[in-house]
């Protein structure tokens, strides 16, 4: 088999890898249910508050719908109705991408000293990080609400021109949705590794290098934990063991050992 031939094999083989840091990510803080269920609390409150946005989103969607579609008000019925579909979807998918990764964002800043321990033990039982850079509460709190920002706006800027391809027929109800999970799984990749990297004094342009260097790995794991987020309930039950693989997908992005070196359990 040519090189040519290896890399894209490689690159598939690398992304089953990342996703089945969730699966690991998952065994790890269940060994601890109570360390699982004091992982769940600030998922929770964000998960309350987003169900609440989402159903006031879908009362409100046809009239959405019809606003972003002003430009179809005096086409022919089946016309306009097409387009106000459409809109509808585009309107709901932009809203979703933008809807998990501030999620992630906001249960980050809730739970930070929760998630900051599910991920300092799980470094702990495979080997630690011998120079670990001890932020004080607020300065940690400060780098990850102006890192989540920054991504935010990434999220924002990107999903824009996705909300105007899903205006077209069939491609924007296929391609698009897939477009836009990679793209989110590859967000989210950079937002749940922020705990690990900062441990290490590093910040969201180092993970961006770091990860770009493993990205089939990366979007193996984001796009496996954005696929989770989409299920009812998904995001606050998966939260604690996204952040659990995330701290292996660090470690293996920065040539660090995920092999059990320690005993102890989470």
């Amino acid at each position: 088999m040519s090189g040519d031939q290896k890399r894209p094999v490689t690159a598939l083989r690398e992304f089953f890898t990342g996703a089945g840091l969730l699966g690991r990510g998952l065994g790890l803080v269940l060994g601890n249910p109570r360390l699982f269920l004091i992982g769940l609390i600030p998922a929770l409150i964000s998960g309350v508050l987003y169900t609440a946005a989402m159903v006031v989103l879908l009362r409100f969607l046809p009239d959405l719908s019809a606003q972003v579609t002003w430009f179809a008000d005096d086409w022919s019925g089946w016309l306009r109705g097409t387009f106000r579909v459409l809109g509808g979807t585009a309107v709901l998918g932009l809203s979703v991408l933008i809807g998990v990764l501030t999620f992630t964002a906001v249960t980050l800043l809730i739970g930070d000293p929760f998630y900051e321990k599910i991920s300092e033990l799980v470094e702990d039982r495979f080997g630690g990080v011998p120079e670990a850079v001890n932020l004080g509460f607020w300065e940690a709190l400060r780098r990850s609400l102006v890192d989540s920002l920054k991504l935010i706006g990434i999220s924002i800027l990107v999903g824009i021109p996705l909300f105007l391809l899903g205006f077209l027929p069939f491609v924007g109800q296929t391609v698009i949705p897939v477009l836009a999970g990679a793209i989110g799984g590859w967000l989210l990749a950079l937002e749940l590794t922020g705990v690990p990297f900062q441990r290490r004094g590093q910040r969201l342009r180092h993970r961006r290098v770091v990860l770009g260097h493993h990205r089939a790995l990366a979007l193996g794991f984001g796009s496996a934990v954005f696929a989770c987020f989409l299920i009812p309930l998904g995001a606050v039950l998966v939260m604690p063991a996204a952040i659990a693989g995330a701290t292996l997908l660090a470690r293996r992005s920065l040539g660090k050992p995920i092999e059990i070196t320690s005993t102890a359990s989470l």
